[in-house]
């Protein structure tokens, strides 16, 4: 009986541990399970617990017994050997007991984990989405930003060429101002030369008459 209890108790141990740990046996072992939840498996499971919790309140049954005997004539050898052996039974029911419950509890939170993992799979999938399309927009958003910064420099630097040429035209402006300037004093100064040319001219033509004049009256 010992001996099965220890076997069925590294059993459980073992169950235990491959559904806390993530391994290619946990896989094994929840299939085992929902299998075993399945048709008349509760029923047998609940009928060996309950076996097993009848066993367990006949050992304890039988330590009372033996100690409520050993306070009347002593205890005996043959008592503390039998003590110690229903002790030890009930300790390893009590266990294997409390184990099937953690078992249990651990195969129901597994389950629920692995369902919410498939029903937050959608999310998960679209939250990826979106920051690829964050991650999108934000390299979009970079392009444009270096595209307006190289279009701000283009118009500082056609202001620039603007402003330039706008000082170039007025300085020819002021060139071609000075340059009239200089050809309506040219103009006044040619006519008046033309002018002083006709009163020479005149003043010639003058003193020819005159001089043609006394020859004659010579």
């Amino acid at each position: 009986m010992i001996q099965l209890l220890f076997a069925v108790l590294t059993a459980e141990v073992a169950v235990a541990l491959s559904l806390l740990f993530k391994t290619p046996l946990r896989k094994l072992v929840i299939l085992a399970l929902d299998r075993l939840k399945r048709g008349r498996g509760p029923v047998m499971v609940k009928t060996v617990a309950g076996t097993v919790l009848v066993v367990l309140s006949s050992s304890l049954y039988s330590i009372v017994k033996i100690r409520s005997r050993s306070d009347e004539l002593g205890l005996t050898p043959t008592d503390q050997v039998l003590t110690s052996r229903h002790l030890l039974e009930a300790s390893l029911m009590g266990y294997s007991l409390f184990l099937a419950l953690i078992i249990d509890r651990l195969h129901h939170y597994v389950r629920e984990l692995r369902g919410l993992r498939k029903s937050m799979e959608p999310v998960v999938k679209q939250n990826r989405s979106l920051e690829e399309a964050k991650g999108g927009v934000a390299d979009e958003m970079k392009a444009r930003d270096a595209e307006i910064a190289n279009l701000n420099q283009q118009v500082k630097q056609l202001k620039l060429e603007t402003r330039e040429r706008t000082e170039e035209a007025k300085a020819a402006e002021l060139k071609v101002e000075a340059l009239k300037k200089q050809s309506e004093d040219l103009l006044i100064e040619y006519d008046r030369l033309l002018e002083d040319n006709q009163n020479l001219h005149n003043q010639i033509h003058s003193i020819e008459k005159q001089m043609h004049d006394s020859q004659k009256v010579a």
